[in-house]
C-alpha cells in the first residue's frame, strides 16, 4: 500500500511540474508580431515625350503601399544624367540632385522645368523609412 501511495505522490508531483511548465510557457508575454514594413509601388501619369527649353512639365505621382502603417514616411531624391533642368515640389525651391526630401502625401505633383535645348534624362527615387525604394525614369527629347 505504501508503494502505491509513493507512486501516486510521484505521479502527482510529475503532473504538477508538467502543468506548471506548460502554464508558465503559455503565459509568457510574447511580443506581438506587428508588420510595419510594407513594400510599395509607384505609378506616374503619362508625360509628353518632348520638352522645349524653359518649358515645365507636370509629373503626377501616386505611391501605392501594399499595407497600412501610420508611421511610414516617404522620401524623394533625383539624379539628372543627361541635359539640364530643375525638379521641384509645388512652389518649393528646386530639389538638389541626390539630396533626400520628405514627401508630405502619397499623391503629389512635381514640376520639371527644362534648362536645355538637348534631350534630357533623369531618375526619381522614392524610398520609405524601412529601406524600400522604387525608381522612375524620365526621358524627354528636345522639341527645339
Amino acid at each position: 500500500m505504501r508503494n502505491i501511495l509513493n507512486t501516486g505522490k510521484q505521479i502527482l508531483v510529475l503532473l504538477m511540474v508538467t502543468a506548471g511548465c506548460f502554464l508558465n510557457s503559455s503565459c509568457e508575454e510574447e511580443e506581438l508580431n506587428i508588420q510595419d514594413n510594407f513594400p510599395f509601388g509607384v505609378s506616374v501619369m503619362p508625360v509628353p515625350d518632348e520638352i522645349a527649353d524653359e518649358q515645365t512639365v507636370e509629373l503626377r505621382f501616386t505611391i501605392q503601399p501594399t499595407g497600412n502603417y501610420s508611421n511610414t514616411r516617404y522620401f524623394i531624391r533625383y539624379f539628372q544624367f543627361e541635359g539640364q533642368g530643375t525638379l521641384q515640389y509645388f512652389d518649393d525651391p528646386p530639389y538638389l540632385p541626390n539630396d533626400l526630401y520628405e514627401l508630405p502625401d502619397l499623391q503629389f505633383r512635381l514640376y520639371y522645368t527644362s534648362a536645355s535645348v538637348l534631350s534630357q534624362s533623369f531618375d526619381v527615387w522614392i524610398s520609405d523609412n524601412f529601406g524600400n525604394e522604387r525608381q522612375v525614369s524620365f526621358q524627354f527629347n528636345s522639341s527645339d
